[in-house]
């Protein structure tokens, strides 16, 4: 019997602990800051612990003689925890500290893509002086986006148009990012702001090469239409043919050859890349462009695919770890899929703690729908909100609208005084909107 620990009590790691029992002769074990239900009651034993707390989660692999680790947030990946675990001879299918680089600092990522020419760049400058930053923001007539250049959980970037207007609300916060150590470095990324459709792809990866998943497509603003400050994710679909409504075969394979050569450019830099990589990609009217790139499956994106997932996950993580990932044959049902988070009230800007959620798992079940506990704390008498995403549905059939259908029905079976959907995702009106703003932006 095989021994694999997952490092996270979030959805997409209760999304990956699922996929983990799917696989044959093994045992899952777990590290989560909180008692997320899903994880817990898949796990032999579990560890109540910070995930970034290299030292306790190193022991514990240890202490029970695990065999893999997989790592689901990026936090702890910037800490070493990877390093430290090789160290003590415990394989992991996730990038070591170098190689997370790619997500953890964004100016370096942006510096390996320029040195090896890495199609799907943008203009970007790196600053520590607010002066410098204003003058390169000016250059581009405010029209930027501007970002902490370490992690900040999804929500430090902000754009023009969405955020701010002009050059002087740009530098404004700049001068916050810079002051304030946003992302935990007096610097600040500037780059030029992209015009199109946000996609996701993620992939499996060997250090040599990737086998790119199906594209998905994140919502990050809380409130219908894309209204709202940006959260982590309210929500993603995906469509059965791999591709999304508003792109065709070219985009997909032309942002799976940007992330296979960010892959090789990791190599030459002596830092390979093992474990799941994903990009974050602007469809533009030039083709994909690279908005950021991470270390890790996306969350919410991962639960469009893994519950999609027909091949042995974790030989495919070995494979990953092993440098042969050739040797899998990766099959993912043809479906499509609609997941939607449930949030407390106040998400995005100041979250209803400590709120009791009623969840009748079964009725979820029934109408065909999945669950994916988030950042909720199991009690004797229930589950309560944290400041963070409570829970997703997913809806999954042939037909995008069948599974958007089958996604809120599920919904319907979760209650609470303070919480709230997004119920636009996934929705024919919202998806053809993207296809009209996508055909518009080709024919300019």
């Amino acid at each position: 019997m095989e021994k694999v620990l997952v490092v996270g009590g979030g959805a997409r790691e209760h999304a990956i602990c699922e996929a983990v029992c799917r696989s044959e002769n093994v045992e899952l074990y777990s590290v989560m800051h909180n008692l997320n239900p899903g994880i817990e009651r898949l796990s032999k034993d579990y560890l109540l612990a910070k995930e970034t707390d290299v030292e306790k989660v190193v022991n514990y692999a240890v202490d029970k003689r695990i065999d893999l680790v997989i790592v689901g947030p990026e936090a702890p990946l910037e800490t070493g925890l990877v390093d430290a675990l090789e160290k003590k001879g415990v394989k992991a299918c996730s990038p070591s500290k170098k190689a997370a680089r790619v997500e953890t600092s964004k100016e370096w990522m942006r510096g390996l893509m320029k040195k090896y020419r890495i199609p799907g760049s943008v203009e970007y400058g790196c600053f520590i002086r607010a002066a410098d930053a204003k003058r390169f923001i000016s250059d581009l007539g405010g029209n930027v986006a501007v970002k902490p250049v370490g992690l900040t959980g999804g929500k430090g970037v902000r754009v023009a148009g969405d955020h701010f207007n002009g050059v002087e609300g740009a530098v404004k916060y700049a001068m916050e990012v810079i002051k304030n150590k946003i992302g935990g470095v007096a610097k600040v990324v500037i780059e030029e702001k992209l015009e199109g459709e946000e996609f996701t792809l993620q992939a499996f990866s060997d250090g040599k090469m990737i086998v790119p998943l199906p594209a998905v497509q994140d919502h990050k603003r809380l409130l219908p239409d894309d209204k709202g400050p940006n959260t982590g994710g309210m929500g993603s679909y995906s469509c059965k043919d791999g591709l999304l409504p508003f792109m065709n075969k070219d985009d997909y394979e032309n942002a799976s050859v940007i992330l296979q050569k960010i892959v090789e450019s990791l190599r030459k830099e002596r830092c390979e890349y093992k474990g799941v990589i994903y990009g974050q990609f602007m469809l533009t009217a030039d083709g994909p462009k690279v908005v950021e790139i991470n270390a890790r499956f996306g969350d919410p994106e991962n639960m469009n695919i893994l519950p999609l997932l027909e091949s042995d996950y974790i030989k495919i993580c070995h494979a990953m770890v092993d440098g042969n990932l050739s040797s899998q044959k990766i099959k993912i049902k043809k479906k499509s899929t609609v997941c939607k988070y449930v949030v407390p009230e106040g998400y995005g800007v100041k979250s209803i703690t400590d709120s009791r959620i009623d969840v009748d798992e079964k009725g979820i079940e029934k109408v065909g729908a999945k669950l994916f506990y988030a950042s909720v704390n199991k009690r004797d008498n229930g589950i309560y909100t944290t400041s963070s995403r409570s829970l997703a549905v997913v809806g999954i059939s042939d037909d995008l609208y069948d599974a958007e259908k089958i996604c809120e029905e599920g919904l319907k079976f979760v209650k609470g005084e303070h919480i709230f959907v997004r119920h636009d995702i996934g929705t024919r009106e919202l998806i053809e909107k993207r296809i009209k703003h996508m055909n518009s932006i080709r024919m300019s």
